[in-house]
């Protein structure tokens, strides 16, 4: 359980990126989808219609405040920004079953539906991407354009006893990415940075733990075993949409090969953009070189109704 304590440096920083979301037009609402399922967003407070809409999906972590802060800076300006937090993370909840990606997709979907939203980017990072991926392919008419950040749709079940993770099964990585010590959330740290920062205190760690990690974890393994299960790449559809895969070279959560992988499977509908120097934490490390791609990438987006 949580530990008391009457200071948190984590609860702190989670409040600063509250208001740096804030001071970036954005609001956040919570939504009840009506089936036991209720999602919290951050929506423009004022949408202008003659901007394109983008949704950006979070990985496994904290919540969206933590992984998209400086992305939601560097959009707003330009986008309706939309950033949801998907079931089981930050206050999104569920009381269905399903634990597949389909369902976060389809969640995320009627949220947008639910903010008037008919046309849409997507941006998803890590497990985000899986969830970018199938929304993707499950309602191609109201998805325009695809970022697939550092996440291995192209996986196959097999892929993990042939060695390819630095993990041998889904319960090991789920010890990994969902940490409940210090120590793993050390070794995450380690997986995620090219060069994590060094000496971070075990009481820090253990703070960011008691606020972050403690809620839904039984659920989270049941997604991350739901990813994995008896997936097949001749399995997975081939989205139509434009898609930019953005990688770090040195990612060690899901490595390159994914990337390329993926970039077979689309063909001239994907765009591969590796980022040298970086890992699966690229948006962290390299923040003013993936916006670059992302910028440069989304100048292409047509101009439609972006209702």
């Amino acid at each position: 359980m949580p530990k008391s304590k009457c200071f948190s440096f984590t609860a702190s920083g989670n409040w600063c990126l509250r208001y740096t979301f804030t001071c970036s037009g954005l609001r956040p609402v919570s939504t009840d989808l009506g089936d036991g399922t209720v999602m919290h967003c951050w929506v423009p407070k004022t949408r202008n219609p003659a901007r394109p809409n983008i949704v950006l999906i979070h990985g496994f972590g904290a919540n969206a405040l933590w992984q998209f802060c400086d992305t939601v800076r560097f959009l707003a300006p330009h986008f309706n920004v939309y950033v949801p937090d998907l079931v089981f993370f930050g206050n999104s909840v569920s009381t269905r079953p399903d634990r597949t990606e389909s369902f976060q997709a389809q969640c995320v979907k009627r949220v947008m539906e639910a903010n008037s939203v008919e046309k849409m980017v997507v941006v998803g990072l890590s497990y985000g991407g899986f969830v970018a991926y199938s929304m993707a392919a499950q309602f191609e008419e109201c998805v325009e354009r695809v970022v697939i950040c550092c996440a291995g749709v192209c996986l196959e079940e097999k892929d993990l006893k042939e060695g390819l993770f630095p993990v041998a099964d889904v319960e090991d990585a789920a010890t990994v990415l969902l940490p409940q010590t210090a120590e793993k959330m050390k070794e995450l740290v380690r997986y995620t940075f090219v060069k994590p920062p060094k000496g971070l205190p075990s009481c820090l760690l253990e703070d960011f733990i008691d606020e972050m990690c403690y809620d839904y974890v039984e659920e989270k393994k049941e997604l991350l075993r739901a990813v994995a299960k008896d997936r097949k790449l001749s399995d997975l559809p081939r989205i139509s949409q434009p898609t930019l895969i953005v990688w770090g070279d040195q990612d060690r959560i899901f490595p390159v090969e994914l990337a390329n992988r993926l970039k077979r499977h689309l063909g001239e509908n994907g765009e591969l953009v590796v980022i040298k120097n970086t890992g699966h934490g690229f948006i962290y490390e390299k923040p003013k070189e993936f916006h670059k791609h992302l910028k440069a990438f989304l100048s292409k987006t047509p101009s439609t109704n972006h209702k």
